[in-house]
Order: structure tokens, then C-alpha cells, then sequence
């Protein structure tokens, strides 16, 4: 992904300095000049690089710094604020609210991806309790609504549209009387583009906008245009007045970050950037967590949103971390978890410092490599599932008899025991957090006061176990595969060096079970093998 390529950039010119045994203005100078070449090779406006520039430099003023100031630091969070200005509209979108109808009109050329990213928004909305629905209003297009249904129908979201009626007004004034009627709380109404901007389209926007009367207009561009996407915002801003704006296609895109930035100039709020193909592929945007993403300090709060969204059942590993203990079948059950989450490269970018870890890591054979310890687990009978372990030291031969089930190696199943073995050792480390962790939660359920429970949520987070929601907390589960460790430093490019990273976790663990650092998991080379289950004993 070019955008991962630009954040590596940065993140190598910031890391280099602060290794400078001797950080001078000359050292800072150079920084500066490599983050700016790096921005350009993105497409990114020439003047808002120079503007960039000069406000970095006025940030640090090297002559007027007092004694004792910690220099790395300084920088390292002038880099940051100056990127995150880059990218921020500095404006709010509009927030749809539960309980009413909240119509969504989408613009945009033809070929931006509208559909795709309609039925993307509408199933995103879905997995956070809102009722959610499609209307296809794009008569121009052949085969426009059979696209749309196929990924609705794909995605489960109600749809409404008509293979008959050419009017799209008509379409999308009928469309969304049905849903309102139904109580939908998310009615998104996906319409026609065209090659260019004409104005028939122009003309056909406004008649929609004003029979389906719409809470928020999107505007869908393609990532790909860069600077032009400036320009082609503000034309269609002066006849739809859209209130937002989904850049699609940024996986691949070299001009994505002349797309954002030229958006951000405008001053129109990016709500989403479209991340791949796939219905998950939609990731909402806000400029401080983009640009933390983007160096590798990871998205946390993304990864807490996608997780919750998932709603993965996680019930009985919590307990059983509660009492100390972790099974092998708890193992089973985090690894199929993982893999629920999405491709390994994205939910990686989430975590501080395992996205650059990670570097050009295949996520086919990343989750291949985690199948394969999927296998392992289901070569096991009920018995070794539910052990910690010690059956598999004293019998050895069970070991074997599950590498040949599986269709791996011992050395395989010997390695995702050992595995097993780490893990189960941080659970009983942290048995006393997470009974801290319920009794907190406990008593947030047992108040009403609003302020109270905003309080105990505080108190939850600071204890670094809780999480708003009453769901299992990620950042435990991570400490879990990652042994717990914290190695950000002030100094460091990762996570710990840049303002609001926090303690980078230490996911060395992690990595070696994914088959990552270093020529990955020993004995994982050979990618062969079936799924065939082993005799049971």
C-alpha cells in the first residue's frame, strides 16, 4: 500500500535523527527535507509541503530552545501535529442518531465506486446496532441494480430499487417513503454518475436532494485522481453542497495522499477511505488516528471499534483468564478470532508498532500459517483441548499423532505448545487485574448516575483493563499474545516515541506465531499439508 510506503518514509527520517548522536539544526534540517520528498512522491500538493515545511521549522527553533529540553521529543511531536494539520478539514460531519430515519444521498463520478461503497457503509452501520438499508436511485447505469443487490443481498442489508421505472426521482422518492415507514434508521440512496461532470448529472443530484430531502450528502472520489481531487470537490460542492466526502481505492493509489490532503483544503470532512475490494475494507477516518496509523503508532481505538463491531464471543476466555488459567481450546478460539478480524496487514496497522514490524508480510501466507495451527488444535480430542498442557509433556506420542492429523509437523505442534505455555503463563500474572477489571465493571452497571459511570469507565481505562461497552478488553488480549512487555521509548520511531502512542506493546510473541521477525515460526517453512483429522485418544 502506497500510503504505509509514505508513512515508512517519515517514520525512517524522524527515527534517523533522534539516533543522530548529534541533533543540531543542520541534523533537523535534513529530517525536514526527507519528510518533504517523501510527501511530493505521494502527490501531495507542492505548496501545502512548503506550508508543512515552514510550519515544522518554526515548531523547533533551535536558537530560542531552553536548557534541558528534551529536542527529540519536541520534534517528534511537531512531525505529528504539523501532519495531522495536513489532513484535517477542520470541520464536523454530521452524526446519524438511533431512533430516527437518517437519509444518506451518495455522489460522484462513475467508476469512483459509489455501489461498493454504499452497500460498505450501510453493512459498517449495521454491526453498530443501527437498522440499515440500500436504495439504488442509478437508473443510468446497466446492471447499476443488480450490482447493488448481489453486494446487499452478499452483505444481508435490505434494498429497494426497480429493473422498470428509468426516473430516478421517482425511484428514490419511493425507495425512501418505504424504508421511513419501516423505521429504518439508515436509509442510504446510491445515484447515478457519469465519465465527466455534466450537467445532467448536476441537474439529476439536485431533483434527488430535493425528494428524498437527505440528513447528509457524500461525496465518493477516487483515491487515485490526486491534486485533482480539489478541484473536482469544489465543483460538485457548488451544485449537490455535499457535507462529506469517502476517498475510495487508497490501497493502491499513489496519489492517495494528494487526494486527502487536496480534500482536507477544501475543508470538507472525509468520513471514510475505502481500503480494498471486500465488504470490511472501509475504515472511518480521523486525522489523528490516520496519521498515527500512518507512522506505526497503531489505531487503537479503530481496532476496539472493529472488534466490538465483530461482536466475537469471547465469554468463556475471559473467564478463564479471570481464574488464571488458559486452555488450549482458549488458544483455539483467539487464533479463529484473529482470523475473523480481516487481513493480517490491517488489523497489524491498528496495533502500535506491529504494522512496520510486520514490513511486506504476505497476509496469504500469514493466515495460511495461522490455519495451519487452526488444524493442529482440531486434531485434538475434547480431552487435550481442554488441558494446559502438561498431558502433551508427558505423553509425547500425542504430539505425533497430531502433527499427522493435521497434516504438519511436531515440530509445528511442539512450537503452538510452546505457544500455548507463554500465554498461560500471562494469564495467571493477570488474574488479579481482570477480577479488578469485572468488579469495575460491576459497579458501572450498578449505577444510574451518568457521571458515575463515565467515572468508573475512567478508572477502567487507567488501569489499562478496561474498555467502554462491557466488552472483553483487547488491550488484555494483546498483552496476552504479546507477553505483556512495554518497550516505547521518547527515542524510539515506534509507537512509545511519538506523542499519544503510549508504551508500545511488545508483539514479538505474536509475530513468531504469525510466522513473521525473522524468517518466521520454526518449522513452518513447509506450506504443504491437509486438514485430516487425527485418531482420536
Amino acid at each position: 500500500m502506497v500510503l504505509q510506503d509514505l508513512g515508512r518514509k517519515i517514520n525512517a527520517a524522524v527515527a534517523d535523527l533522534t539516533r543522530s548522536p548529534n541533533l543540531d539544526e543542520k541534523a533537523f534540517e535534513g529530517m525536514v527535507k526527507d519528510i518533504c520528498h517523501a510527501l511530493i512522491e505521494a502527490d501531495v500538493n507542492v505548496k501545502l509541503v512548503a506550508t508543512l515545511r515552514k510550519s515544522i521549522k518554526s515548531s523547533v527553533n533551535f536558537s530560542n530552545l531552553a536548557p534541558g529540553v528534551n529536542k527529540k521529543r519536541l520534534i517528534q511531536k511537531a512531525v505529528f501535529d504539523e501532519l495531522v494539520k495536513l489532513v484535517d478539514p477542520h470541520n464536523e460531519p454530521y452524526k446519524p442518531k438511533k431512533g430516527k430515519s437518517n437519509v444518506i444521498m451518495f455522489v460522484g463520478l462513475q467508476g469512483a465506486g459509489k455501489t461498493t461503497t454504499c452497500t460498505k457503509l450501510a453493512r459498517w452501520y449495521a454491526a453498530r446496532g443501527f437498522k440499515a438499508c440500500l436504495v439504488c436511485a442509478d437508473t443510468f447505469r446497466a446492471g447499476a441494480f443488480d450490482q447493488l443487490k448481489q453486494n446487499a443481498t452478499k452483505a444481508k442489508i435490505p434494498y429497494y430499487g426497480s429493473l422498470t421505472q428509468t426516473d430516478p426521482v421517482t425511484v428514490a422518492r419511493e425507495g425512501v417513503d418505504k424504508f421511513k415507514k419501516e423505521r429504518f434508521e439508515i436509509i442510504i440512496v446510491d445515484t447515478s454518475g457519469r465519465h465527466r461532470q455534466e450537467k445532467d448529472l448536476f441537474d439529476e443530484m439536485v431533483q434527488i436532494q430535493e425528494a428524498v430531502r437527505p440528513d447528509q450528502t457524500i461525496m465518493v472520489m477516487d483515491g487515485s485522481i490526486g491534486q485533482q481531487a480539489e478541484a473536482q470537490s469544489r465543483a460538485f460542492k457548488e451544485t449537490a453542497d455535499f457535507g462529506a466526502i469517502i476517498i475510495t481505492k487508497t490501497d493502491g493509489a499513489a496519489a492517495g495522499g494528494g487526494a486527502i490532503s487536496a480534500v482536507a483544503a477544501t475543508h470538507t470532512p472525509i468520513v471514510f477511505i475505502g481500503t480494498g475490494e471486500h465488504l470490511l475494507d472501509l475504515e472511518r477516518f480521523a486525522p489523528k488516528q490516520f496519521i498515527s496509523k500512518l507512522l506505526g503508532m497503531g489505531d487503537m481505538q479503530g481496532l476496539v471499534e472493529h472488534v466490538q463491531s465483530l461482536k466475537l464471543d469471547q465469554k468463556d476466555t475471559m473467564k478463564h483468564i479471570a481464574e488464571g488459567v488458559f486452555t488450549v481450546r482458549d488458544l483455539r478460539d483467539q487464533l479463529s478470532n484473529i482470523m475473523k478480524m480481516g487481513p493480517l496487514s490491517k488489523m497489524a496497522g491498528m496495533i502500535p508498532g506491529l504494522g512496520n514490524m510486520m514490513g511486506g508480510m504476505d497476509d496469504e501466507e500469514g493466515s495460511l500459517k495461522l490455519k495451519r495451527m487452526i488444524y493442529i488444535c482440531d486434531s485434538m480430542t475434547e480431552k487435550e483441548l481442554d488441558s494446559n498442557g502438561l498431558l502433551f509433556t508427558e505423553q509425547p506420542s500425542r504430539m505425533t499423532r497430531i502433527a499427522r492429523g493435521s497434516g504438519t509437523s511436531v515440530r509445528e505442534v511442539e512450537d503452538l505448545l510452546t505457544q500455548h505455555k507463554v500465554m498461560a503463563n500471562m494469564a495467571k500474572k493477570m488474574k488479579g487485574g481482570m477480577a479488578n477489571m469485572q468488579k469495575a465493571q460491576g459497579a458501572m452497571q450498578g449505577r444510574n448516575n451518568k457521571q458515575q459511570m463515565e467515572t468508573a469507565q475512567k478508572k477502567l481505562a487507567s488501569m489499562g483493563q478496561g474498555m467502554p461497552g462491557g466488552m472483553p478488553d483487547m488491550a488484555s488480549m494483546m498483552k496476552m499474545f504479546g507477553g505483556g512487555g512495554g518497550a516505547g521509548g521518547a527515542g524510539g520511531a515506534g509507537a512509545g516515541g511519538f506523542p499519544g502512542g503510549g508504551g508500545m506493546p511488545d508483539m514479538a510473541s505474536m509475530m513468531k506465531m504469525m510466522g513473521g521477525m525473522g524468517g518466521g515460526m520454526p518449522g513452518m517453512g513447509g506450506m504443504g499439508g491437509g486438514r485430516g483429522r487425527g485418531k482420536r485418544g
